[in-house]
């Protein structure tokens, strides 16, 4: 066994098709169907049975892929490990940040760390919370950037940044803000209002909802768009009642022609970096999370 083959294996089941495995690998399709012909012989067993040209893995095929992930993971951080070590600063960082975030974080985090780690390319993954998630755990993105879920991932790993707050958002002087008291507004206040909802994929959306079941609200009278900047314009041509995080209006351009109020007592987050557990990050790792902590001093 050696890297090659665990590597191989790897992207025939992520592509479940043995061309595009091969096309990632950069090697050809029948090297590839070769390959995976003899290690299976030499195994006795299959790896992956052929159902209408993909490729799943079989029993014998996850067991080996459990193990597969866990020598490429350990590999790759002795590989970033070493790479400190002798002080060389070249790598490759991959960072996962929800779109809303990316928008006003890189252009505050990004020129700062290319001048200080000119030999290291940074890849970025936009998408929802969820996805990053999933990303991260597959080994596609070393690094993220967003608010911590009620529910940790054990497989993730959490560093604080910074709390924030969720607030409620209505259009200027909207009725609702004569209910409220101190910059404070209880949710049963918007009983009856539209709502515009961030997607339960991200997690503005994932911690707007646990708030609102827990206060009784029907959902029926909503919309849903996974678009950060579609929500706050709604919410300043006064469509309806929203929640959001108050770094992202504080970042966003213009500013919001909006009123906000804390939820009751307050509700917080934390603004985290994730990783994957025991996982091995490189000085220049650790120095965009502090570039990124910066923003939320």
């Amino acid at each position: 066994m050696d890297f090659r083959e665990l590597s191989y294996v790897t992207a025939i089941a992520k592509h479940q098709n043995i061309t595009r495995a091969a096309e990632s690998l950069y090697i050809s399709q029948p090297n590839l169907s070769k390959f995976l012909a003899g290690l299976e012989a030499e195994l006795g067993l299959k790896l992956f049975d052929r159902a209408d040209k993909k490729y799943i893995p079989t029993y014998a095929g996850r067991r080996y892929l459990e193990y597969a992930h866990m020598i490429l993971e350990t590999k790759a951080s002795l590989d970033a490990e070493l790479s400190d070590i002798i002080k060389r600063n070249v790598g490759v960082l991959n960072i996962g940040l929800p779109n809303m975030r990316c928008a006003f974080m890189l252009p505050k985090t990004l020129p700062a760390f290319s001048r200080k780690y000119p030999n290291v390319k940074v890849n970025i993954f936009e998408g929802t919370s969820a996805a990053i998630d999933v990303k991260l755990l597959e080994g596609d993105i070393d690094l993220a950037f967003y608010s911590k879920p009620h529910e940790s991932n054990p497989h993730i790993e959490y560093e604080v940044l910074a709390p924030e707050e969720l607030l409620i958002c209505t259009c200027r002087n909207h009725m609702a803000g004569k209910l409220a008291a101190g910059g404070k507004l209880d949710l049963s206040a918007i009983r009856d209002e539209r709502l515009i909802l961030l997607s339960p994929e991200q997690r503005t959306g994932q911690i707007s909802r646990h708030y609102l079941k827990q206060a009784g609200i029907d959902l029926a009278n909503s919309i849903t768009t996974n678009n950060m900047p579609a929500v706050i314009s709604l919410t300043e041509q006064g469509w309806g009642v929203s929640f959001i995080f108050e770094s992202h209006l504080r970042w966003h351009s213009p500013k919001p022609e909006i009123d906000t109020y804390s939820l009751g007592e307050g509700v917080y987050s934390d603004f985290v970096a994730a990783m994957r557990k025991g996982s091995y990050l490189p000085a220049y790792a650790r120095y965009f999370i502090a570039e990124a902590g910066k923003l939320y001093a």
